[in-house]
């Protein structure tokens, strides 16, 4: 696999776990493809829901015998977050099967007309809550839905769903001058130069169902590793110096790039950021890494898989000790794990400001 340009180089404080926490040979129903988990501690477990893509494998996709026509989200559990993860015998959201329309999700399976597939969940814990924020896929575009999962795990009801097109969404752990509070990445084709000139972007709420106040965060001109898109990745997690705040950073070329597993073209590198944002207002960033947090180095984010090259995370957890699990999908086909000091991540932050 050919080196991309520009090289960039993640975080030294971020310590990768060397292989997998989450793969296909974990699940015990029919699986190919699992990551862009969101994961929560709850109880003293850690929880994790991750996305699966499945009904090919890569020699019957690679020949166009069969596409990933199938999607569903499971439940994995462990006791230490890292390894011993334990997925239950069936899925959380059962499976969308596509067609000749695209996915068909039937409108029962989660109450909400038009719906097509839900997938990309990430978790948030509010006031001993459950909540999923989900992407949802209807034949009149991408919506975000935010879900209330029940305490077995086991079922699920919509609480709300934006407008087209919209995705990427993550809940503050806990209201906010008395206000839940998300991040979001909304789809402006019309609005900005060229196709895929996607921001950060915060909403307000005062019930987790009508959702206003909505304003600008960051541009993805104000990444200097991402020249694409960016996004929100993992709900923020509460330090006294601010909600330290992951986000997913995309740079591309028209040329040069590609690769030679399942799709046979890519020209996109996804990568993590890490900003820190105002405990009070959230809405004001008040320090931001100018460089990588997390980039696609080892063999299964780079080499191998579905799409290589990419990071995306979708959980972080701050432990007593001051340790920080980040926990990310790679080369969109696994799901991994990295650990890093919360103090070195403030820091990384705040010293160039």
């Amino acid at each position: 696999m050919p080196v991309w340009e520009p090289r960039l180089k993640g975080a030294s404080c971020v310590k990768k776990i060397a292989k997998p926490i989450l793969t296909k040979d974990d699940i015990p129903y029919e699986a190919e493809l699992v990551f862009n988990a969101g994961v929560a501690k709850v109880n003293g477990k850690y929880i994790m829901a991750f996305r699966n893509d499945c009904g090919a494998t890569r020699e019957q996709y690679e020949k166009k015998e069969r596409k990933l026509s199938k999607t569903s989200v499971g439940i994995a559990i462990s006791d230490n977050g890292i390894d011993g993860w334990q997925v239950k015998e069936t899925p959380l959201i059962s499976y969308s099967v596509i067609n000749k329309v695209g996915y068909n999700l039937l409108e029962a399976d989660c109450g909400l007309p038009d719906i097509r597939r839900l997938y990309d969940p990430r978790i948030t814990v509010i006031e001993d809550e459950i909540y999923l924020c989900l992407a949802a896929d209807t034949t009149h575009g991408i919506r975000g839905c935010i879900a209330k999962l029940d305490k077995d795990l086991e079922h699920y009801e919509i609480v709300s769903a934006s407008v087209p097109d919209n995705r990427n969404m993550v809940l503050f752990p806990q209201k906010i001058g008395g206000y839940y509070v998300r991040l979001e990445r909304p789809f402006p084709v019309y609005g900005r130069s060229g196709k895929d000139r996607f921001d950060i972007w915060l909403s307000k709420s005062p019930d987790l169902k009508f959702w206003g106040e909505s304003q600008l965060l960051l541009g993805v001109e104000h990444v200097p590793f991402a020249n694409d898109k960016i996004g929100p990745a993992a709900p923020p997690v509460k330090t006294p110096h601010g909600w330290l705040t992951l986000f997913h950073a995309v740079d591309k070329e028209t040329e040069g790039r590609g690769q030679t597993e399942w799709e046979g073209w890519w020209n996109k590198r996804y990568t993590a950021g890490i900003m820190l944002l105002d405990l009070e207002n959230p809405s004001k960033v008040i320090g931001m890494c100018k460089t990588p947090l997390i980039v696609p180095e080892l063999p299964h984010e780079a080499d191998h898989g579905f799409r290589q090259n990419v990071i995306f995370p979708g959980g972080m957890i701050l432990e007593e000790s001051g340790e920080v699990k980040i926990y990310y999908g790679a080369a969109d086909t696994v799901e991994c794990v990295a650990t890093a000091h919360v103090d070195d991540l403030i820091a990384l932050c705040t010293e160039q400001l």
